[in-house]
This record gives C-alpha cells, structure tokens and sequence, in this order.
C-alpha cells in the first residue's frame, strides 16, 4: 500500500527550518562576544521550537518531516552553540563531546530506524527534560561572567546537570532502539 504524501511546506516545519537558519547567526554573535543579541537570536529560536511543536500537534500537521527534523535542529543549535561556547572558554570541551557524540549516536540511530525498519523515532520525555535542562544551561552561559564574580559557576553546574541527562537519555533511547530490533525480528 501506498503512503499518502504529506505536505511539509507546513507552518510547523517552516518554523523549523527559520530555527535551522538562525544557527549560524547565533554562533557568528556568541563568537564575536555579542552577547546579548545572541541571546535574543537563541531565545527566538527557542521559541519557535516551543511553538512549532504545539502548532503541529494542535492542528494535526504533524509530519514524518518535522518529527525528524525539529530534534535535528534543536540538536544542531544546542551542540553548534557549545562549540562556541567551547571555543571561547565558557564550556569545557568535555561537556561538548559528550553531547556530540550522543547526538551523533541518536542521529545514526534515528536514521537506521527510518530506512531498515520504518520506524520514525521522535523524543520522549526524558529527552526533551535533558534538552530543556541544556537550553537552560546554555542560557545561563551567556551570563558566565557574573557567575564568575559569583565565584560558583552556576551555569556550568546546570550545563553539567543537562549533559548527565542527556546521556541518561541516551541510555534510554538504547534500550528502546533494542526493543524494537527484537520485535522486528521476532525474537
């Protein structure tokens, strides 16, 4: 049977992909210690995660599209964004890699699923906690140095707190991803 062809071109997805063209414009502001518009760049980027997700959901225009690429574009501006952070020294490149290469893993994962199982893997809960504890974090870097003046670096204690349950998400989506290999082939 044939699958009915669905119409990305949606409010939703457009929604995404302004999301995925505001990355690079956050990174060049961040970089060039532009804080403060960063910050207002990354916080309407933000917001559009929050309100493509409801507007999908509430109108029924969710699509195979935007349940892969609204976490890829989250995951492309949480992790773009550190790298930056990283370059400029307010993240430890440790927190950095361990993101990247969990991403890289759900991303490799999220494909496998799609093309061998037909299997559309979008977040559960415990991601979009991880990822929300993140995005937090990340705000809160953008104000590294009044937390230096602080002498407790808040901002990297809840950067830390997102990157540990990034990675208990990751441990969850394993699990989940055996699962279905295991029914899928009947064991």
């Amino acid at each position: 049977m044939l699958k009915q062809k669905q119409n990305v071109w949606n409010v939703p997805n457009v929604l995404t992909m302004i999301r995925l063209l505001l990355v690079p414009l956050i990174c060049f502001l961040v970089y060039n210690d532009r804080m403060i518009a960063g910050l207002s760049v990354f916080l309407i980027a933000s917001v559009t995660d929050l309100v493509d997700g409801y507007i999908a959901r509430r109108y029924q225009l969710v699509t195979d599209f935007g349940k892969l690429m609204d976490p890829l574009a989250d995951k492309l501006m949480v992790v773009s964004l550190m790298v930056v952070l990283a370059v400029r020294s307010i993240v430890p490149i440790v927190a950095v890699a361990l993101l990247m290469v969990k991403e890289m893993l759900m991303v490799l994962g999220g494909i496998f699923l799609l093309k061998n199982k037909d299997v559309v893997v979008f977040a559960k809960p415990i991601g979009k906690v991880a990822q929300l504890i993140t995005t937090l974090g990340l705000v809160l870097c953008f104000f590294h140095k009044a937390f230096e003046g602080l002498g407790v670096p808040v901002h990297l204690i809840v950067l830390w707190a997102g990157v540990v349950l990034a990675m208990a998400a990751l441990w969850y989506y394993a699990a989940a991803f055996l699962k279905v290999l295991k029914e899928r082939r009947g064991l």
